[in-house]
């Protein structure tokens, strides 16, 4: 706690030639702050989670970005959200209510009652990525396009939406200077790796949904990490084996914090005519 009380107590910034001390929140990107917002959060969240349980709705929040179905009509929802928007005075949320709402970087959809999603792209972003010209290298200008390649994959869950998202990819790519030889490489490359091929030779729907579901269950780069240190239980009771926490890192394991999309299966149905509302809070 004392830690904690010197990190928010001690935000100090320079503005034209003025010292300033932040008197209210913590500092924006940092590790701790994070940390106390999934605390708030958690807190916070309680009520909304056990109303959407007894309603057997979803519920998913990522720090201060929550993602949540009804079938309640809007104006009673409305209610409930203006209600908890008045429980903590340091806590107001903004809400998006509709048959299609963003989430982060995805563009989630009600479709004939089954959740589609798509890459979500701001209006105002331009497509602009690392140029090929750039003094950096090879490999990592190589993967830029097989980064782009493998989030389009994870988020589209319809082959055609995908390639959409592909040629876009290769248009952004061709813009900063990549060749295209080496796009073409790269995106081979992708595919024969996950025995996708025939995604790219003909926008087989059936292989394509297979490589959606496979991607979105790999672990992330820390997750191999701890699984590589787990050791078998029955050689090693669980009291002898070491510990994979890293000292270095605080982790939160609050519950209701994790992406949409690596819970629900492709094509997830859903009951009735639902909406879909996306809550951010500041």
């Amino acid at each position: 706690m004392k830690i904690a009380r010197l990190i928010l107590d001690t935000n100090y910034f320079a503005y034209y030639d003025k010292y300033y001390k932040q008197i209210r929140g913590g500092a924006m990107g940092s590790a701790f702050t994070q940390v106390l917002a999934n605390i708030y959060m958690y807190e916070w969240e309680q009520d909304l989670i056990k109303y959407q349980k007894s309603k057997n709705e979803i519920y998913g929040r990522y720090i201060d970005d929550i993602f949540m179905t009804t079938n309640e009509p809007e104006h009673k929802i409305c209610q409930i959200l203006d209600k908890e928007n008045n429980k903590n005075v340091n806590i107001k949320i903004n809400y998006q209510i509709g048959i299609s709402v963003d989430f982060l970087d995805v563009t989630i959809q009600n479709v004939n009652n089954r959740l589609r999603t798509v890459l979500y792209h701001k209006l105002a972003a331009e497509p602009y990525i690392l140029p090929f010209t750039s003094e950096h290298p090879r490999h990592i200008l190589r993967n830029i396009p097989c980064t782009a390649i493998l989030r389009a994959a994870k988020i589209c869950s319809d082959v055609n939406d995908f390639n959409v998202e592909q040629h876009n990819i290769m248009i952004s790519l061709l813009l900063n200077g990549y060749p295209p030889k080496c796009i073409d490489k790269c995106f081979q490359h992708f595919f024969k790796l996950n025995a996708a091929t025939s995604v790219l030779t003909d926008l087989n729907e059936r292989t394509y949904q297979h490589l959606h579901q496979k991607l979105l269950r790999q672990p992330i780069r820390r997750e191999k990490q701890l699984n590589v240190r787990l050791i078998d239980l029955i050689e090693a009771p669980t009291v002898l084996q070491s510990k994979i926490w890293d000292k270095s890192i605080m982790y939160s394991r609050y519950p209701y914090n994790f992406t949409v999309l690596a819970v629900y299966p492709n094509n997830f149905k859903i009951g009735g005519n639902k909406i879909l509302l996306n809550i951010t809070t500041n």
